[in-house]
């Protein structure tokens, strides 16, 4: 048995420091709590300040938050509200899933976050210290859940809202993947012909010494450029990259990008509509787990991932704060589609705004579906007719003066 001291406070809100003898912090935890109060710091008497309840040495100056795929994090949330659904302690669920977790970044942060809650701080405040892991809508949601002693339901809601934001991420990358892939290979194609075919009819046109027709004219043009610079042709991924981020670096910028990805032909509307159910599923998703409005709209606003988007959610919670409703301001942004503006102000009305919100993600998720499908069905004549144009075009530009010196000669 050792000596533990602790720092709590009672159902008024009083602080209180005392002492309890107990077998490990687990164990003193759970003493302070048979007395009614509610634990805030919990260590053992003389031990090293730098280490953890069960003296484990804690890390200084280091964040392992960096490089926690959502992948990772949603399967670990997954787990996590199993394990709380079954009844275990939060402590034994975070070193059960610490344990058999393969080496990777998350796992070091498990670790911690059971080393600070077992030294007595909460769920919440320990995935706080991890940003880049845990986003304020992750701690918010935990914080939710703990205030209301609903932890098990909030990370089932949480993992469930994980899955599907990744299910929808994964369509529109999905939707983007298959016709880069194509024109990339096309452009690569198109380039070695120009740079190791066409000079070699260019040698034959000179010796001909004929009259070059106007479309053979220009691909000779472009051969010519491509042999002389062929080596600016890697730098122009590297150059849009700059280019980009130098655009996002400023608001106005990020706003110019996101207002042309929500009208760019073809992905727009995709890109339109996984944006609106994001915004929906996430503001649901919180005000289903207690978490206030103002502050809900306030981690929608981060979460959004679209400057145009969160400009009006912006306009949305500052209109709350007056005293208004949601639907109101939303449809004076001008941004979200009717159908949406009349399924918030009906879930107002009814007192059901969580279940409407995430019935419109719902909707909004199948619409990106079918127009994931569709969009793969346009494209991939678009693409056949684009290098069809292209192939033509170079083998009529090369036949061209093959046929006028067959008729001069005629």
């Amino acid at each position: 048995m050792a000596i533990f001291t602790y720092e709590a406070v009672d159902n008024k809100g009083k602080k209180i420091k005392a002492e309890v003898e107990a077998s490990n912090a687990q164990d003193a935890m759970n003493k302070v709590h048979a007395q009614g109060l509610f634990p805030t710091n919990v260590k053992e008497k003389g031990a090293d300040p730098a280490k953890g309840a069960h003296g484990a040495t804690k890390k200084k100056g280091f964040s392992l938050g960096g490089g926690v795929s959502q992948k990772q994090l949603t399967a670990f949330t997954v787990q996590l509200s199993i394990l709380q659904d079954a009844g275990l302690p939060i402590v034994r669920s975070l070193k059960i899933l610490t344990d058999q977790m393969k080496p990777c970044a998350l796992k070091g942060i498990v670790a911690q976050v059971a080393e600070d809650v077992e030294s007595g701080s909460s769920l919440s405040e320990a995935m706080a210290k991890h940003p880049k892991a845990f986003d304020r809508l992750y701690v918010n949601m935990v914080k939710a859940g703990e205030a209301g002693g609903v932890l098990d339901t909030i990370l089932q809601r949480l993992a469930v809202y994980m899955e599907k934001a990744q299910a929808l991420k994964r369509k529109v990358i999905g939707a983007s993947i298959y016709p880069a892939s194509v024109i990339s290979i096309a452009v690569l194609i198109v380039s070695g012909i120009l740079i190791w075919v066409i000079p070699q009819f260019k040698v034959v046109f000179d010796d001909l010494g004929a009259a070059l027709p106007l479309p053979t004219v220009a691909l000779l043009k472009m051969s010519d450029f491509l042999v002389n610079f062929w080596f600016l042709l890697p730098g122009v991924p590297f150059a849009l990259f700059v280019a980009f981020r130098m655009i996002t670096k400023n608001k106005g910028g990020r706003i110019m990008l996101d207002k042309f990805k929500l009208h760019m032909p073809l992905f727009g509307e995709i890109i339109k509509k996984s944006v609106i159910s994001r915004f929906c599923r996430t503001l649901g998703t919180l005000i289903q787990s207690g978490v206030p409005i103002l502050e809900a709209l306030s981690i929608v606003k981060n979460a959004v991932g679209n400057e145009v988007i969160a400009n009006a959610v912006q306009v949305v919670h500052d209109s709350i704060r007056e005293g208004e409703s949601i639907a109101s301001p939303l449809a004076q942004t001008k941004v979200f589609d009717d159908i949406v503006i009349n399924m918030i102000d009906v879930g107002e009305e009814t007192g059901e705004l969580d279940k409407m919100l995430i019935k419109i993600a719902d909707n909004y998720d199948d619409e990106v579906d079918a127009a994931v499908g569709a969009l793969m069905s346009i494209m991939e004549p678009i693409m056949i007719i684009g290098m069809g144009l292209t192939i033509g075009f170079i083998v009529v530009a090369l036949f061209l003066p093959l046929v006028s010196l067959i008729n001069n000669m005629n």
